[in-house]
């Protein structure tokens, strides 16, 4: 919470809510997940249509998640830290990141039309990057003069908004290497755009605790410190 003052009358604020957070990836990172995001949609076999909720035709799992986790152990890193603030908890020496694993991760190639209507996600916490946004996208989303983000917007809903007091909706329109985290239980869609054109963008799930008979095969687990045997701690199996 937030202590505020005005005219000498103290109050305080909570926050509420998601925690809901953006962040600039990296350019390197935005071409290494660009480049192996083209190379998979060469493979039928990966395509994620079926799995997902998207009215979009060109969806692929990527061909090899473990690529990607340094990159991604940094940044879920900083969502714990950006967490913690959030909930107002001070940090410590002892206050380590919780375990988090790489449950899935997609590409979606949006086109003219194409949509993700009001959904959520499996797992703990879920994402989304925006790797390419054409000009013409751009320009149309510019034009625009509705009060929501607009084309190609992305919209998040908390709660159920009948009272506009409250704060129950996030709408945004994404910027290159733009990447959200949030709950996964945090309903948000995507709206359509006119314009010819292809947007590419990247979202994947992060578990904190899963099925031992879901986990991958190079999963290794270790216990924890003060905590039971019975009870294993997840490890993503790559070296720090």
């Amino acid at each position: 919470m937030d202590k505020k003052q005005k005219q000498g009358v103290p109050y305080v604020f909570y926050n509420w809510g998601p925690c809901l957070i953006r962040i600039k990836i990296s350019e390197n990172f935005q071409k290494k997940l660009l480049k192996e995001a083209w190379a998979s949609r060469k493979e039928a076999s990966l395509a994620m249509n079926k799995k997902l909720a998207g009215i979009i035709k060109e969806e692929y799992s990527y061909r090899n998640h473990g690529m990607f986790i340094p990159e991604f152990r940094d940044i879920f890193d900083l969502y714990h830290h950006a967490y913690k603030n959030y909930k107002r908890t001070p940090a410590t020496e002892k206050d380590v990141p919780p375990k988090y694993l790489l449950r899935s991760l997609w590409c979606n190639f949006q086109g003219p039309n194409e949509f993700n209507p009001p959904h959520d996600h499996s797992d703990a916490l879920s994402f989304v990057i925006y790797l390419q946004i054409p000009d013409e996208l751009k320009q149309e989303n510019k034009s625009y003069i509705g009060k929501s983000a607009g084309p190609g917007g992305i919209q998040f809903l908390y709660g159920p908004g009948s009272d506009r007091k409250y704060i129950t909706y996030q709408s945004h329109f994404p910027e290159e290497r733009d990447m959200f985290i949030f709950p996964a239980s945090l309903a948000h869609y995507v709206a359509p755009f006119r314009s010819d054109c292809t947007r590419i963008s990247v979202s994947g799930n992060i578990a904190d605790s899963v099925p031992l008979n879901t986990l991958p095969k190079d999963v290794a687990f270790e216990q924890a410190k003060d905590q039971d045997a019975d009870q294993p701690k997840v490890k993503d199996g790559s070296k720090r």
